[in-house]
């Protein structure tokens, strides 16, 4: 097993714990889930995850889920992810943020596909077969339901882009 899997978004939840012992727990299942011999000789441990992480803790991150490294999670509660949902790398997510599919269907095809260093704001909705492109910023509170490109800055219900912004202000965390 490799613990660098486990351990790659440690870092960018550096100064938050309860992020980190989600997302090692989360790595950890993925893999479990990833290997019939590791299921078999795990199970107890995707029943504690499902149990704890997502029924007690409130962080719907389902272990089929695919995620890019450096996933940053804040606070928590109330975080929803569709198993089908693809997340880029270095993403944040905040508490009581709904990612997944319009209808009731489980169908993971009607899943968003969200790319590299999008900040999504909390309370946030992100519904549907849409694609938001790298280094968007979703605000508190959007809707977002239609595709968004890169490089900007979306809020509102529904969402609407509000500013275009370069790759240097995203390094750099400067949204003014």
């Amino acid at each position: 097993m490799n613990s660098y899997k486990i351990f790659q978004d440690w870092t960018r939840n550096s100064q938050n714990f309860k992020g980190q012992f989600v997302m090692v727990n989360f790595r950890f299942a993925a893999i479990v889930q990833s290997s019939l011999i590791l299921k078999f000789l795990f199970f107890w441990y995707l029943i504690y995850y499902r149990i704890f992480v997502i029924w007690i803790l409130g962080v719907e991150l389902p272990w089929n889920l695919k995620i890019g490294k450096g996933l940053q999670v804040f606070h928590g509660q109330a975080l929803v992810v569709n198993g089908g949902v693809i997340l880029g790398e270095n993403c944040v997510l905040r508490h009581s943020t709904t990612i997944g599919n319009k209808t009731a269907s489980d169908d993971i095809n009607d899943c968003p596909k969200i790319g590299n260093n999008v900040d999504v704001g909390a309370n946030s909705c992100i519904l549907g077969k849409i694609t938001i492109g790298d280094n968007v910023v979703i605000g508190a509170g959007s809707i977002v339901i239609k595709d968004i490109p890169s490089n900007c800055v979306v809020v509102g219900n529904p969402s609407r882009i509000i500013k275009y912004i370069d790759k240097t202000s995203i390094l750099n965390q400067d949204y003014k």
